[in-house]
């Protein structure tokens, strides 16, 4: 990691500056510039150590690794026990680790970074979105898990694995579905898949999809994004009702905004093919689950995979659970023992930038809410 002669308060006032590329650690993720402050607090001595204040409980090796990229400049890290202990902390914080509620921001006159716990930031209060703190977080971390996790729900409905398993544990036989020369079983090579968001998440499902299982890619991104190769094309959210007749699997990959609220609804799921499956693995909130429901009970779609529901996990009783040609995770799909190396490498590769005045790696459009 490069050294530069550079007061950690001045990435602030980068606004316009251009991008570093980030070291090898954050995993590919592209660095960007945070947005100017204005009524920052008066700055401290540049010897002080950056205060992280967190109710997040690092482990000691997580420390050391967070120290060892502020080096030579000094991190604090304050482990809070509870909310209340976080709030009394608050007018300590140069950086927070963890989302704020409602009305904690004013007990943080000095912050000058929010470090997100999470990729999703729907639940941020509306003073911090209407604040112009940094606020960066973890997008594209989660994205391994949850394309493999993509995949194996389609996977186990494609190939009826789902089915199987049930005959194999409830059941204790198993009968062959149809024959051979019936469409029981799908084969996923030549099918088109359909991802509307094209972020991380997306971009690793399409690129899983399309060199694992010879995919034909299509998709949709309200950011002007480069078409990745192994994508055929890719549009802005307009052509989603076009794309919405074409594809064999529909992914939804968007994060939760008040434009993407339900988006895939009867109207949606209606325009599919018979033979198309619907697979969410963002939030719960993008789509109508009753509409889902009475798509999947009459037949309007092949079948769904869900990592997520409204609310999350869906709750008991909830008619979904009545249907046989659909997967669910419990929101688990961003779950490994690898996931926790990139988070805290991409927030030692931040402190590291913050310390040295560099611009931020993943820092939110908090109007946008991605």
């Amino acid at each position: 990691m490069a050294e530069h002669n550079v007061s950690r308060r001045a990435f602030v006032t980068l606004a316009g500056g251009v991008a570093a590329v980030p070291a090898a650690a954050a995993a590919g993720r592209k660095a960007v510039v945070a947005p100017a402050a204005v009524n920052m607090a008066a700055p401290q001595a540049q010897g002080d150590p950056i205060r992280i204040v967190t109710t997040y409980r690092f482990a000691a090796n997580e420390i050391r690794q967070i120290e060892q990229a502020a080096a030579p400049t000094k991190v604090d890290i304050v482990h809070c026990r509870d909310r209340d202990e976080f709030k009394r902390r608050l007018p300590e914080a140069e950086v927070i680790y963890g989302g704020l509620r409602q009305g904690e921001l004013d007990s943080a006159p000095k912050v000058q970074w929010i470090m997100n716990g999470g990729a999703g930031v729907e639940s941020m209060p509306q003073d911090l979105r209407d604040h112009p703190v940094a606020f960066t977080n973890y997008a594209r971390t989660f994205a391994p898990g949850i394309s493999e996790t993509a995949m194996g729900l389609l996977l186990a409905l494609t190939r009826r694995i789902h089915t199987y398993m049930k005959q194999f544990y409830v059941d204790k036989e198993l009968k062959p579905l149809g024959t051979p020369k019936t469409g029981h079983h799908g084969e996923l090579a030549g099918r088109v898949m359909g991802v509307v968001g094209l972020g991380g998440i997306g971009e690793a499902i399409a690129r899983r999809a399309h060199y694992g299982f010879d995919m034909r890619i299509v998709g949709t991104d309200a950011k002007p994004i480069p078409k990745p190769h192994f994508v055929d094309e890719l549009h802005d959210p307009t052509w989603f009702d076009e794309m919405v007749s074409q594809v064999d699997v529909l992914v939804s990959a968007v994060p939760h905004t008040p434009l993407t609220e339900r988006m895939f609804n009867a109207d949606v799921f209606r325009s599919m093919k018979e033979t198309a499956y619907f697979i969410c693995m963002s939030r719960g909130m993008v789509f109508d689950d009753m509409a889902l429901v009475k798509a999947l009970k009459e037949g309007w779609i092949a079948g769904a995979g869900l990592d997520v529901f409204a609310p999350d996990p869906a709750p008991k009783g909830h008619p979904i659970y009545e249907l046989d040609n659909v997967v669910m995770t419990p929101h688990t799909s961003g779950w490994s023992l690898d996931r926790q190396v990139r988070l805290i490498n991409l927030f030692s590769e931040n402190i590291h930038r913050y310390a040295r005045g560099q611009p931020l790696i993943n820092v939110v459009d908090k109007q946008a809410g991605y």
